[in-house]
């Protein structure tokens, strides 16, 4: 069984294809999770298995597909919608070019390494395996949970911080589109706990956007908007400690303001820098259609409402190590904000109990929020942590274990161990 170099392919919830070999701390490709067939009358059913092949030779992945559909001879499909698979068709072709085209692999060669949402469905695990195992025939097969990656990934800054199980935590992963707070035990999500809230970066943008348009005074053409919002968003944008006090510092001070030039437009920015993150902190700033159901759910009460509902005896170490996921997360200063505002809503429930009984000030939970240098590709920087082990191979499934036992092997989600 081959298992010198290992190949990833992870597939996140915001349906972007994140790819490479084990080793690495960042993915060799980041593709979108789309795909383009040929445009067709021909009904599905009728077709013969030369045209169905032929077909399928002509699907096309990522930007190659976007410029098809310019030209009006494919159809896009996202054979991924909010992290599940629902064309499996598709997907595996998509796979196909995956490994030929992008990572130039023969999979036979290669154990591979899958990624799946916590509350994925078992028959799910089932197709992927049949995929994988009879239609690219790779010898070995782990599919891990998205948010005990992001764990794993956090590991050597934890170990540093004394934390005594890195596979327990809550893992805060917010990307483009959606926000999602998981609470992981011994390496198992807790399903029933897991909340989530559709601001993410998405809204942030649209935020920011709005703040510049109601200047007035940027000169940016409409078009154009979008991605100049983007590029603030990424380049200058922060989290404060205090919103009415950032605001009297930029009034008082012309040094706190940044000057915004990308050779099209130039223009001086002000307030927007940390107003446009605040967002997650006090939603009630912006109001849309998706965000009215969730107006008032601050990111610091969501994750302390998950805390909550999860058993007594492990909230200590879900509090205590709070791991950050995602390219939204990546604001300066957002780690220690969110723990900053948890703390104050631990303490302020706490001195409530305190007032009822006698508790000594030593047993308290310790508030730990963890901002690491991996976080934006926190889950394949830990899938590709995983894959490096030399016993990696020991928690995979092989090819032999799928022939005898079936498909039905890959219900269960094999936990691993960093100690």
């Amino acid at each position: 069984m081959a298992l010198g170099k290992l190949f990833l392919n992870l597939t996140d919830l915001l349906s972007y294809t994140k790819m490479g070999y084990a080793g690495g701390t960042e993915p060799q490709f980041i593709i979108p999770s789309i795909a383009a067939t040929v445009a067709s009358n021909r009904v599905r059913g009728t077709m013969s298995s030369l045209q169905r092949a032929s077909d399928e030779l002509n699907v096309l992945i990522s930007d190659e597909a976007v410029a098809a559909c310019k030209g009006g001879s494919h159809h896009l499909q996202n054979p991924i919608r909010h992290g599940q698979i629902e064309n499996w068709d598709l997907m595996e072709t998509y796979w196909a070019q995956s490994f030929f085209k992008y990572l130039r692999c023969d999979p036979e060669e290669h154990a591979v390494l899958l990624t799946e949402p916590p509350l994925n469905a078992p028959e799910n695990r089932e197709y992927t395996a049949e995929i994988m195992f009879e239609s690219f025939n790779v010898p070995a097969l782990y599919i891990g949970v998205q948010a005990v990656l992001a764990l794993a990934a956090s590991w050597m800054d934890v170990r540093a911080k004394g934390v005594s199980n890195p596979l327990t935590g809550t893992v805060v992963d917010s990307g483009d589109g959606v926000t999602h707070v998981i609470p992981v035990v011994e390496g198992y999500a807790i399903g029933s706990a897991i909340r989530h809230v559709p601001i993410a970066g998405k809204e942030v943008t649209m935020f920011l956007q709005q703040l510049l348009r109601d200047r007035g005074n940027t000169g940016i053409a409409p078009e154009d908007s979008m991605a100049i919002a983007r590029k603030i968003k990424e380049d200058h944008c922060y989290v404060c400690s205090d919103p009415a006090r950032e605001f009297l510092r930029y009034d008082s001070d012309a040094a706190m303001k940044t000057q915004f030039n990308n050779g099209k437009y130039s223009f001086e920015l002000g307030h927007e820098r940390f107003l446009a993150a605040e967002v997650f902190f006090n939603p009630e700033m912006i109001s849309s259609a998706s965000t009215a159901a969730n107006v008032g759910i601050s990111l610091p009460s969501l994750v302390d409402d998950v805390i909550q509902a999860c058993p007594i005896d492990c909230r200590r170490s879900l509090y205590g190590n709070i791991v950050l996921s995602g390219g939204s997360t990546m604001f300066r200063d957002f780690g220690k904000r969110l723990q900053k505002e948890l703390r104050t809503a631990v303490d302020e429930r706490l001195a409530y109990t305190m007032d009822l009984k006698a508790v000594n000030k030593s047993e308290l939970p310790t508030v730990n929020v963890v901002a690491h240098h991996h976080q934006r590709y926190a889950v394949w920087t830990g899938g590709s942590l995983l894959a490096s082990m030399d016993q990696f191979g020991d928690y995979c499934l092989t090819k032999e274990q799928y022939e005898e036992h079936g498909p039905s092997i890959c219900r269960q989600s094999r936990v691993f161990t960093l100690a």
